[in-house]
């Protein structure tokens, strides 16, 4: 009994994660993919199988392509400066700042706040006409923008949101790893002339890896799935037509999903966009995943 005891209970122990996974991960994951092979109506069921029909035709679908660069755009924009930022925002409150509880707890504010809350206030701040930042920059002599008309503006606009409500969030986590790191050496690298910002780059940032890594990958997930904000960013979003501004210039693939299977009821093209972000978002993930750790690597 010991024998087998020491044997199985292992399994027996991490079953329920499996268990778990197993209902609400890998099997959505495949009846998704049986569903975008056949043509498959929200109301009406199942219509027969297509093969890959749906796939060719989404290959061929210039709505799909531009919902990809819009939201491997967005994730750009968002992406980068968030995790810089929270790098650099960690490493000023890791400096024993007085009232440092405070500061942690305000810096996780935006992150409590309902992401309609958020999308309401921003969506005042870039109005064309009475916006708080058309006004700021009516100062430097630059003319009004349209911010949900311009590609490249609302790319900004929408980016300036994710990042707002996700900084500090990030902050935190990497404020929790640098606190880890043994201080002396910090002490050993003063002792042999090391400034702030060599000692950031040469003992924080690679004694942090792990954490890095593990935001960068979450960030990726998170970046290429924009639903929330996009759409709320749409004043088309209340009256349950939103497609990501006038033109689509905004629209994302979650969000060109969501209409395909809610709003024009086709699941089975719905599930091809949705396996089709899965694959984005595994590719790009790894290719984060594996720069980031190489550049953590050298440091």
């Amino acid at each position: 009994m010991s024998h087998w005891d020491a044997r199985y209970t292992p399994y027996l122990i991490i079953a329920p994660f499996f268990l778990v996974f197993g209902i609400f991960g890998l099997y959505p994951l495949i009846y998704t993919a049986w569903v975008s092979l056949h043509d498959w109506q929200l109301i009406d069921g199942n219509q027969g199988f297509v093969g890959l029909a749906n796939y060719v035709e989404l290959f061929g679908d210039t709505k799909f392509w531009n919902a990809l660069f819009n939201t491997l755009s967005l994730f750009v924009l968002s992406t980068v400066p968030q995790l810089l930022a929270a790098l650099g925002l960690a490493a000023l409150l890791d400096r024993g700042l007085r009232g440092s509880a405070f500061w942690r707890a305000g810096v996780l504010l935006p992150n409590v706040i309902s992401v309609a809350a958020v999308a309401l206030v921003f969506a005042q701040f870039f109005g064309r006409d009475f916006g708080i930042v058309n006004f700021l920059l009516g100062f430097v002599g630059i003319d009004p923008i349209d911010w949900r008309a311009e590609t490249w503006a609302s790319h900004l606009a929408v980016s300036t949101m994710v990042m707002w409500r996700w900084t500090g969030y990030n902050a935190l986590l990497y404020l929790a790893a640098m606190q880890s790191v043994p201080k002396d050496m910090y002490e050993s690298a003063t002792l042999d002339g090391a400034g702030r910002w060599r000692m950031f780059w040469s003992i924080t940032v690679p004694s942090i890896k792990p954490t890095i890594l593990f935001t960068v990958v979450t960030s990726t997930i998170g970046g290429l799935q924009l639903f929330a904000e996009p759409a709320l960013f749409d004043p088309g979003f209340a009256a349950n037509n939103s497609t990501g501004g006038s033109d689509r210039q905004f629209q994302t693939l979650v969000l060109y999903m969501y209409e395909k299977g809610f709003r024009l009821f086709d699941a089975g093209y719905a599930a091809t966009v949705a396996w089709m972000l899965f694959l984005v978002v595994l590719v790009v993930a790894v290719i984060n995943f594996t720069l980031t750790r190489r550049i953590a690597g050298k440091e």
